[in-house]
């Protein structure tokens, strides 16, 4: 599982050093795309597929499938880490997120996501507001039920 939040930063070419603890389960590539958060998502192929083919099983009908699909595959790139362990982001998702220099790295459980410092810092000032967290979270059922 992708667990964790890690600094690193991008080189000049927009490579990212993914975090040593994820190197394995990218052994087998990796697919990079837009999140719905400002921020990138990096799913590992057997991932990636299970989020297409709920995507593809969608009505197209349905004018808010077709955005996700396009949200979702038209921004989607294979990446493979190199021997240093990095992975090339592609130049017009770094602009969509405005990565330059640093980032963050968030795993996600199945999946990790990667952000701006400045924009990590907002949505952890989210997630550390324990009022608004009661208000939040309290409809979702986490018992072991």
């Amino acid at each position: 599982m992708f667990l964790g939040q890690y600094q690193h930063s991008l080189d000049a070419k927009g490579r990212l050093t993914v975090p040593a603890r994820f190197r394995d389960m990218l052994a087998d590539g990796a697919f990079v795309t837009q999140g719905f958060d400002r921020c990138l998502m990096v799913m590992t192929p057997d991932y990636f597929e299970q989020v297409y083919e709920r995507i593809n099983a969608m009505n197209l009908a349905d004018p808010t499938a077709r955005l996700l699909r396009r949200l979702i595959l038209s921004n989607a790139y294979p990446v493979e880490a190199d021997k240093a362990g990095r992975i090339l982001l592609p130049q017009n998702l770094r602009q969509f997120v405005g990565l330059d220099g640093e980032a963050v790295v968030a795993g996600q459980g199945d999946y990790f996501e990667i952000w701006t410092p400045a924009q990590w810092d907002e949505q952890m000032t989210q997630i550390q507001n324990t009022e608004a967290n009661n208000q939040r979270f309290s409809a979702l059922d986490l018992s072991n039920q």
